[in-house]
Protein backbone atom coordinates (compact mmCIF):
# COMPACT_ATOMS: atom_id res chain seq x y z
CA UNK A 1 0.00 0.00 0.00
CA UNK A 2 1.54 3.34 -1.05
CA UNK A 3 2.46 5.77 1.76
CA UNK A 4 0.86 8.73 -0.04
CA UNK A 5 -2.60 7.21 0.32
CA UNK A 6 -2.41 7.00 4.15
CA UNK A 7 -4.88 9.23 6.08
CA UNK A 8 -2.90 11.62 8.27
CA UNK A 9 -5.89 13.20 10.09
CA UNK A 10 -6.10 12.46 13.84
CA UNK A 11 -8.58 9.86 14.83
CA UNK A 12 -11.91 11.01 16.23
CA UNK A 13 -10.75 10.03 19.77
CA UNK A 14 -8.34 13.09 20.00
CA UNK A 15 -10.83 15.65 18.64
CA UNK A 16 -12.12 17.45 21.81
CA UNK A 17 -13.75 20.88 21.59
CA UNK A 18 -12.95 23.81 19.30
CA UNK A 19 -9.68 24.40 17.62
CA UNK A 20 -6.75 26.24 19.16
CA UNK A 21 -7.33 29.38 17.08
CA UNK A 22 -10.93 29.50 18.19
CA UNK A 23 -9.93 29.18 21.83
CA UNK A 24 -7.30 31.98 21.44
CA UNK A 25 -9.78 34.37 19.91
CA UNK A 26 -12.44 33.53 22.48
CA UNK A 27 -10.20 33.96 25.48
CA UNK A 28 -8.74 37.17 24.09
CA UNK A 29 -12.18 38.61 23.62
CA UNK A 30 -13.17 37.51 27.13
CA UNK A 31 -10.07 39.12 28.61
CA UNK A 32 -10.71 42.35 26.75
CA UNK A 33 -14.32 42.35 27.89
CA UNK A 34 -13.35 41.78 31.50
CA UNK A 35 -10.79 44.57 31.37
CA UNK A 36 -13.31 47.00 29.92
CA UNK A 37 -16.00 45.88 32.35
CA UNK A 38 -13.66 46.14 35.33
CA UNK A 39 -12.54 49.58 34.24
CA UNK A 40 -16.09 50.78 33.67
CA UNK A 41 -18.12 48.96 36.31
CA UNK A 42 -15.49 47.50 38.77
CA UNK A 43 -16.98 44.05 38.34
CA UNK A 44 -13.89 42.19 39.60
CA UNK A 45 -13.10 44.49 42.54
CA UNK A 46 -14.66 42.18 45.07
CA UNK A 47 -12.87 39.20 43.53
CA UNK A 48 -9.52 40.96 43.66
CA UNK A 49 -10.10 42.04 47.24
CA UNK A 50 -10.92 38.49 48.25
CA UNK A 51 -7.85 37.14 46.42
CA UNK A 52 -5.60 39.78 48.00
CA UNK A 53 -6.98 38.91 51.46
CA UNK A 54 -6.36 35.23 50.93
CA UNK A 55 -2.87 35.76 49.49
CA UNK A 56 -1.74 38.38 52.05
CA UNK A 57 -0.44 35.88 54.65
CA UNK A 58 1.49 34.07 51.95
CA UNK A 59 2.97 37.34 50.72
CA UNK A 60 4.00 38.30 54.25
CA UNK A 61 5.56 34.90 54.79
CA UNK A 62 7.49 35.15 51.53
CA UNK A 63 8.69 38.66 52.44
CA UNK A 64 10.17 37.55 55.79
CA UNK A 65 13.44 36.14 54.37
CA UNK A 66 13.72 39.05 51.93
CA UNK A 67 13.31 41.61 54.72
CA UNK A 68 15.69 39.68 56.95
CA UNK A 69 18.32 39.66 54.23
CA UNK A 70 17.85 43.36 53.61
CA UNK A 71 18.12 44.06 57.36
CA UNK A 72 21.32 42.03 57.68
CA UNK A 73 22.80 43.67 54.62
CA UNK A 74 21.84 47.12 55.91
CA UNK A 75 23.30 46.33 59.34
CA UNK A 76 26.68 45.34 57.95
CA UNK A 77 26.66 48.27 55.51
CA UNK A 78 25.86 50.65 58.37
CA UNK A 79 28.52 49.04 60.54
CA UNK A 80 31.11 49.47 57.82
CA UNK A 81 30.04 53.08 57.31
CA UNK A 82 30.21 53.74 61.06
CA UNK A 83 33.68 52.23 61.25
CA UNK A 84 34.85 54.35 58.33
CA UNK A 85 33.34 57.46 59.93
CA UNK A 86 34.99 56.60 63.25
CA UNK A 87 38.35 56.11 61.55
CA UNK A 88 38.03 59.45 59.77
CA UNK A 89 36.96 61.11 63.02
CA UNK A 90 39.96 59.65 64.85
CA UNK A 91 42.32 60.85 62.12
CA UNK A 92 40.78 64.31 62.20
CA UNK A 93 40.96 64.34 66.00
CA UNK A 94 44.63 63.38 65.85
CA UNK A 95 45.29 66.14 63.32
CA UNK A 96 43.41 68.64 65.46
CA UNK A 97 45.36 67.52 68.54
CA UNK A 98 48.66 67.94 66.71
CA UNK A 99 47.52 71.32 65.41
CA UNK A 100 46.43 72.34 68.90
CA UNK A 101 49.75 71.29 70.39
CA UNK A 102 51.56 73.14 67.62
CA UNK A 103 49.50 76.26 68.27
CA UNK A 104 50.22 76.04 72.01
CA UNK A 105 53.92 75.53 71.29
CA UNK A 106 53.95 78.52 68.95
CA UNK A 107 52.17 80.63 71.56
CA UNK A 108 54.75 79.67 74.19
CA UNK A 109 57.62 80.37 71.78
CA UNK A 110 56.03 83.67 70.79
CA UNK A 111 55.72 84.69 74.44
CA UNK A 112 59.33 83.73 75.09
CA UNK A 113 60.49 85.66 72.02
CA UNK A 114 58.58 88.73 73.18
CA UNK A 115 60.18 88.38 76.60
CA UNK A 116 63.60 88.06 74.98
CA UNK A 117 62.91 91.13 72.86
CA UNK A 118 61.94 93.12 75.93
CA UNK A 119 64.98 91.82 77.79
CA UNK A 120 67.32 92.82 74.95
CA UNK A 121 65.90 96.34 75.05
CA UNK A 122 66.56 96.58 78.80
CA UNK A 123 70.10 95.23 78.63
CA UNK A 124 72.95 97.71 78.51
CA UNK A 125 75.22 95.32 76.61
CA UNK A 126 75.20 94.40 72.96
CA UNK A 127 73.10 91.30 72.26
CA UNK A 128 71.76 89.26 69.36
CA UNK A 129 69.14 86.54 69.06
CA UNK A 130 70.08 82.97 68.16
CA UNK A 131 68.37 79.62 67.73
CA UNK A 132 69.54 76.30 69.12
CA UNK A 133 70.30 73.94 66.25
CA UNK A 134 71.11 70.66 67.98
CA UNK A 135 72.74 69.12 71.03
CA UNK A 136 76.30 67.83 71.17
CA UNK A 137 76.67 64.12 70.46
CA UNK A 138 78.67 63.49 73.63
CA UNK A 139 76.22 62.09 76.23
CA UNK A 140 78.52 63.06 79.11
CA UNK A 141 78.38 66.79 78.41
CA UNK A 142 75.69 69.45 78.33
CA UNK A 143 76.45 71.38 75.16
CA UNK A 144 74.39 72.76 72.29
CA UNK A 145 75.12 74.50 69.00
CA UNK A 146 73.51 77.78 67.95
CA UNK A 147 73.13 79.34 64.49
CA UNK A 148 75.40 82.34 65.14
CA UNK A 149 79.17 82.41 64.73
CA UNK A 150 82.14 84.67 64.18
CA UNK A 151 80.58 86.04 60.99
CA UNK A 152 77.73 87.44 63.09
CA UNK A 153 80.14 88.79 65.71
CA UNK A 154 79.85 86.10 68.39
CA UNK A 155 82.85 86.24 70.74
CA UNK A 156 84.45 83.42 72.67
CA UNK A 157 83.13 83.32 76.23
CA UNK A 158 79.95 85.22 75.38
CA UNK A 159 77.11 84.66 77.90
CA UNK A 160 73.96 83.00 76.57
CA UNK A 161 70.57 83.61 78.21
CA UNK A 162 66.94 82.83 77.55
CA UNK A 163 63.83 84.68 78.68
CA UNK A 164 64.14 83.31 82.25
CA UNK A 165 67.86 83.40 83.01
CA UNK A 166 71.38 82.32 82.13
CA UNK A 167 71.64 79.07 80.15
CA UNK A 168 75.34 78.85 79.29
CA UNK A 169 78.46 80.33 77.76
CA UNK A 170 80.02 80.19 74.29
CA UNK A 171 83.08 77.93 74.50
CA UNK A 172 83.87 77.45 70.83
CA UNK A 173 83.19 79.72 67.86
CA UNK A 174 82.91 78.70 64.20
CA UNK A 175 82.20 80.96 61.24
CA UNK A 176 78.47 80.20 61.08
CA UNK A 177 77.78 78.46 64.38
CA UNK A 178 78.97 78.33 67.97
CA UNK A 179 79.22 75.76 70.73
CA UNK A 180 77.54 76.68 74.00
CA UNK A 181 78.39 74.90 77.24
CA UNK A 182 75.30 74.89 79.45
CA UNK A 183 75.50 75.96 83.08
CA UNK A 184 74.54 72.46 84.28
CA UNK A 185 77.55 70.91 82.53
CA UNK A 186 80.05 69.25 84.87
CA UNK A 187 82.82 71.64 83.76
CA UNK A 188 80.74 74.83 83.91
CA UNK A 189 81.20 77.46 86.61
CA UNK A 190 79.65 80.87 87.10
CA UNK A 191 80.15 83.51 89.84
CA UNK A 192 76.87 84.30 91.56
CA UNK A 193 75.50 86.70 94.15
CA UNK A 194 72.86 85.87 96.74
CA UNK A 195 70.26 88.59 96.29
CA UNK A 196 69.09 88.24 99.90
CA UNK A 197 72.45 88.41 101.69
CA UNK A 198 74.63 89.96 98.94
CA UNK A 199 77.12 87.16 99.53
CA UNK A 200 79.17 86.07 96.54
CA UNK A 201 79.95 82.50 95.58
CA UNK A 202 80.60 80.19 92.65
CA UNK A 203 78.00 77.84 91.17
CA UNK A 204 79.24 74.71 89.41
CA UNK A 205 77.38 72.39 87.10
CA UNK A 206 76.01 69.29 88.82
CA UNK A 207 74.52 66.92 86.20
CA UNK A 208 73.67 64.29 88.82
CA UNK A 209 70.96 66.54 90.27
CA UNK A 210 70.15 68.14 86.92
CA UNK A 211 71.19 71.58 88.10
CA UNK A 212 74.03 73.35 89.88
CA UNK A 213 75.88 73.24 93.18
CA UNK A 214 77.11 76.18 95.23
CA UNK A 215 80.49 74.97 96.42
CA UNK A 216 82.98 76.10 99.06
CA UNK A 217 80.35 77.74 101.22
CA UNK A 218 80.94 77.45 104.97
CA UNK A 219 78.66 75.18 106.91
CA UNK A 220 77.28 78.13 108.86
CA UNK A 221 76.83 80.35 105.80
CA UNK A 222 73.56 82.27 105.63
CA UNK A 223 72.01 80.36 102.73
CA UNK A 224 68.40 79.16 102.75
CA UNK A 225 66.17 77.22 100.41
CA UNK A 226 64.44 79.68 98.11
CA UNK A 227 67.34 82.13 97.86
CA UNK A 228 67.79 83.46 94.32
CA UNK A 229 71.22 83.70 92.77
CA UNK A 230 72.13 86.32 90.16
CA UNK A 231 75.35 86.93 88.29
CA UNK A 232 77.77 88.95 90.39
CA UNK A 233 79.38 90.73 87.42
CA UNK A 234 82.90 90.53 88.88
CA UNK A 235 84.31 88.02 86.40
CA UNK A 236 84.44 90.34 83.39
CA UNK A 237 82.20 87.99 81.37
CA UNK A 238 78.63 88.02 82.70
CA UNK A 239 76.82 91.30 83.25
CA UNK A 240 75.67 91.70 86.83
CA UNK A 241 72.08 91.01 87.83
CA UNK A 242 71.20 88.18 85.42
CA UNK A 243 69.02 85.46 87.03
CA UNK A 244 70.94 82.20 87.42
CA UNK A 245 69.41 79.73 89.87
CA UNK A 246 67.34 79.17 93.01
CA UNK A 247 68.44 77.25 96.10
CA UNK A 248 66.38 74.07 96.55
CA UNK A 249 68.32 72.20 99.22
CA UNK A 250 70.95 73.00 101.87
CA UNK A 251 72.70 70.07 103.58
CA UNK A 252 74.86 70.95 106.58
CA UNK A 253 76.94 68.01 107.74
CA UNK A 254 78.99 67.81 110.91
CA UNK A 255 81.79 65.88 109.19
CA UNK A 256 82.38 68.61 106.59
CA UNK A 257 83.38 72.24 106.89
CA UNK A 258 81.34 73.12 103.80
CA UNK A 259 77.62 72.92 103.20
CA UNK A 260 76.20 71.12 100.20
CA UNK A 261 73.94 73.61 98.46
CA UNK A 262 71.92 72.38 95.46
CA UNK A 263 70.52 74.89 92.97
CA UNK A 264 68.01 74.60 90.16
CA UNK A 265 68.50 76.84 87.08
CA UNK A 266 65.97 79.59 86.56
CA UNK A 267 66.50 79.35 82.82
CA UNK A 268 65.86 76.29 80.67
CA UNK A 269 69.31 75.09 79.60
CA UNK A 270 68.04 71.68 78.49
CA UNK A 271 64.98 72.88 76.58
CA UNK A 272 65.64 76.44 75.41
CA UNK A 273 65.26 76.90 71.67
CA UNK A 274 65.54 80.66 71.25
CA UNK A 275 68.32 82.39 73.19
CA UNK A 276 70.14 85.70 73.39
CA UNK A 277 73.92 85.94 72.98
CA UNK A 278 75.46 88.79 74.96
CA UNK A 279 78.77 90.48 74.41
CA UNK A 280 81.24 89.69 77.23
CA UNK A 281 81.65 92.53 79.68
CA UNK A 282 85.44 92.51 79.20
CA UNK A 283 85.06 93.37 75.51
CA UNK A 284 83.02 96.49 76.27
CA UNK A 285 85.83 98.41 78.03
CA UNK A 286 87.09 101.27 75.82
CA UNK A 287 90.51 100.65 74.30
CA UNK A 288 93.32 103.29 74.33
CA UNK A 289 94.08 103.80 70.69
CA UNK A 290 96.84 106.01 69.29
CA UNK A 291 94.34 108.72 68.44
CA UNK A 292 93.00 108.67 71.99
CA UNK A 293 96.52 108.95 73.44
CA UNK A 294 97.38 111.82 71.05
CA UNK A 295 94.19 113.66 71.95
CA UNK A 296 94.88 113.23 75.66
CA UNK A 297 98.47 114.53 75.22
CA UNK A 298 97.26 117.54 73.25
CA UNK A 299 94.66 118.32 75.92
CA UNK A 300 97.33 118.04 78.63
CA UNK A 301 99.70 120.37 76.73
CA UNK A 302 96.95 122.91 76.20
CA UNK A 303 96.08 122.82 79.88
CA UNK A 304 99.75 123.34 80.85
CA UNK A 305 100.12 126.28 78.44
CA UNK A 306 96.97 127.90 79.80
CA UNK A 307 98.28 127.51 83.35
CA UNK A 308 101.66 129.13 82.39
CA UNK A 309 99.95 132.14 80.84
CA UNK A 310 97.83 132.57 83.93
CA UNK A 311 100.87 132.54 86.19
CA UNK A 312 102.65 135.14 83.93
CA UNK A 313 99.71 137.56 84.21
CA UNK A 314 99.69 137.13 87.96
CA UNK A 315 103.41 138.05 88.24
CA UNK A 316 102.95 141.19 86.12
CA UNK A 317 100.05 142.29 88.27
CA UNK A 318 101.99 141.89 91.53
CA UNK A 319 105.19 143.75 90.32
CA UNK A 320 103.82 147.37 90.55
CA UNK A 321 102.55 146.77 94.03
CA UNK A 322 105.97 145.63 95.23
CA UNK A 323 107.70 148.54 93.60
CA UNK A 324 105.61 151.06 95.50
Amino acid sequence: MPLGTLDRTPPPFFKQGPSALTRLVSFSALAFFLMVADTRFALTHALRAAAATVLHPMQRALLVPVNAWNDVDGYFAGLQHARSAESRAREELARQAVRSLRVEQLEVENARLRTLLGLSQRLTVHSQAAEVLYEASDPYTRKVFIDRGSVQGVALGAPVIDDAGVVGQVTRVYPLSSEVTLINDKDAAIPVLNTRTQQRGAAYGHPADGGLELRFMAGNADVQAGDVMHTSGVDGVYPGGLPVARVVRVDRRADSAFAKIVLVPLGRPDSARHVMVLEPVGLQAPLRTDETVSAAAAASAASAAHGGRARGHGAQASAPGGHR
